[in-house]
């Protein structure tokens, strides 16, 4: 093997250096993007990390087979110290070409060798639940076993945090699903299919559905917004910031959120949603064609007819479908995945208008050596900690943090 792809030995990976069974310094709940770099970070400091959950299990148990990735090759690193274990590092052993816009199959390839890379010693099982006392947390895994960490990571992500529009609520499944209850959309081929939303995820989920053989209407409260180089001025091009975040220039202040952290929280929360409106990558346009649109509406109402879904929409036009594809995003609550006991999460204290943690300059919540990365940090840190390009940022934090408390 290439000495450059040798697996990083920290200390906490070696024999002598593994968490007893009985005890651990650090532990990081979550498997992706975040939680893999986390934990490499931490390591690397030489702090004692046990890491669980399956590798990339959001991204491959909740996102569709074809999709391909609206960040560009390079915000789309994880981050380990040194910026090893790369795209390109990873991209010269052969394992798959650079292309643009990358496939979600390469990026979880990816994303599994890092973790072989940087924590070989991954514990697969599932947190059931986190309790704390007396300075320490208590961690119950899948199968009974319990032990006891001085600090926790909470990196999981998306899970469980589907938003579900009022209207839609109580229907079966049969008749209206989120886009994260599919990772093969060819099994409406040959169906009607009605998605909601105008977001990346609304757009590329109606691309592939009309691709794989569905008859596909795309109903949203406005226009699609396109962005990416198409059409873009090459000044735009080359003045824009590396992560792609926000519109020119507030994608300039996306990059530092530890900046963005000491706002106002009113100035912060408007900064957010104007660099996270909906928007769809403009590679997607061309692919389009076999969509029938309908922007610029609302659904009123949803009720099941005959062997579908008839839908009355805010001008009292109609359409039916055989299912409705909600591409409507998440609606993030720290309490949704269950994991965090009912008396530790009553201790976080919260952003407020918000279900997620206020956070410190190190992502430590309320509760000492409580720590969140990932989209529950976006309102305390800003929209950047949204993508994979805010991984270094929250890694290199969260182990800043650890470090001065082991001091």
């Amino acid at each position: 093997m290439n000495a450059s792809l040798t697996p990083v030995k920290p200390a906490a990976a070696s024999a002598k250096a593994r968490a007893p069974k009985s005890a651990c310094r650090m532990t990081v709940i979550g498997a992706g993007p975040s939680g893999l770099s986390a934990a490499a970070h931490l390591r690397a400091a030489g702090i004692e990390t046990r890491v669980f959950g399956e590798p990339m299990s959001f991204w491959r148990g909740h996102m569709p087979a074809g999709m391909k990735l609206r960040s560009a090759w390079n915000a789309s690193n994880f981050s380990a110290p040194g910026g090893r274990y790369s795209l390109n590092e990873y991209a010269s052993t052969g394992a798959i070409r650079r292309t643009a816009p990358i496939p979600i199959e390469d990026f979880i390839h990816y994303g599994e060798w890092f973790q072989r890379q940087t924590v070989p010693d991954l514990d697969r099982r599932k947190v059931r639940r986190v309790d704390g006392a007396g300075g320490r947390f208590r961690i119950l895994l899948q199968d009974g076993e319990r032990f006891e960490s001085e600090n926790v990571v909470v990196a999981t992500g998306l899970l469980n945090q589907e938003f579900i529009p009022e209207v839609f609520r109580g229907l079966p499944p049969e008749l209206a699903s989120h886009t994260a209850d599919h990772t093969d959309l060819g099994k409406f081929k040959g169906r009607r299919v009605a998605v909601i939303g105008r977001g990346q995820s609304a757009v590329e989920s109606a691309a592939l559905l009309a691709e794989a053989g569905a008859e596909v209407e795309l109903i949203s409260r406005g226009e699609i917004r396109w962005i990416g180089w198409e059409g873009a001025k090459a000044m735009t091009h080359w003045m824009r910031a590396p992560s792609g975040v926000g519109p020119f220039p507030l994608d300039w202040m996306v990059e530092v959120p530890q900046l963005v952290r000491l706002w106002p929280q009113a100035l912060r929360e408007k900064f957010s949603k104007r660099c996270l409106r909906p928007a769809a990558a403009g590679w997607l346009a061309p692919r389009m064609g076999g969509v029938r649109l309908r922007p610029g509406r609302m659904v009123a109402s949803a009720k099941p007819e005959g062997s579908g879904i008839a839908l009355v929409l805010d001008d009292s036009s109609r359409a039916f479908a055989d299912h409705v594809l909600l591409a409507t995003g998440y609606a993030l609550d720290i309490a949704k995945p269950g994991i965090l006991a009912p008396d530790l999460l009553a201790r976080v204290r919260l952003q407020e208008g918000t279900n997620c943690p206020a956070l410190s300059a190190h992502l430590e919540s309320s509760v000492p050596g409580l720590y969140f990365t990932g989209s529950s940090a976006v309102p305390a840190h800003g929209p950047l900690l949204r993508f994979v390009a805010g991984v270094g940022y929250s890694a290199r934090a969260i182990a800043a943090g650890a470090a001065a408390r082991k001091r």
